[in-house]
């Protein structure tokens, strides 16, 4: 079973999140492997280049061009640095927008370690307390929400109508340029 959906989304027939779906806008910046494990990185800290070819195990041309994608989308903004008798170098760091996407790549991690065969020697725990730090689906009186328990709504009287994009939205990524050929 899924959410309860009610007023102009009860009818599922009648309508289609395409186009305007906050998800869909998302995946459309960090759905990518290379993007989420540069985050993934991001978050256990890595700020540099050749760092993120490495540990997400790409290319260089890959990670530059998802780095690019997820500067120009405001997750990570870029830092001039120089090491004595080096060049200028640049390294990325998270944005407030990037670090927004904690519980995303949590979840994630604990999706993985619950679904997959993977079973890493990692784990996360509040500093305060040292106990476990998990993601978990919940109202904002703080009760836990289980599928079901979820009612989506709209104010719209139809969901077919255009959906003005918030004014605090990140830019769209640039489109890659056609391959020759």
């Amino acid at each position: 079973m899924g959410m309860t959906l009610t007023g102009a989304l009860e009818d599922r027939s009648t309508w289609s999140a395409t186009g305007w779906c906050p998800v869909e806008k998302a995946v459309e910046i960090i759905g990518s492997r290379p993007a989420m494990l540069i985050m993934r990185e991001a978050f256990y800290g890595t700020t540099r280049f050749d760092d993120f070819v490495e540990r997400v195990g790409v290319a260089p041309a890959t990670a530059a061009s998802h780095l690019r994608t997820l500067v120009a989308a405001g997750l990570l903004e870029r830092h001039v640095y120089q090491e004595p008798g080096a060049r200028r170098r640049e390294e990325y760091r998270l944005t407030d927008a990037g670090t927004d996407l904690l519980p995303v790549v949590l979840g994630l991690f604990q999706w993985g370690r619950k679904h997959t065969s993977t079973n890493p020697p990692i784990s996360f725990t509040h500093t305060g307390c040292d106990e476990p730090v998990g993601v978990a689906v919940q109202c904002d009186a703080g009760h836990r929400v289980g599928l079901a328990e979820i009612t989506a709504t709209t104010v719209l009287p139809s969901v077919r109508e255009p959906v003005p994009p918030p004014e605090h939205s990140a830019p769209a990524p640039r489109p890659r340029p056609a391959s020759a050929g």
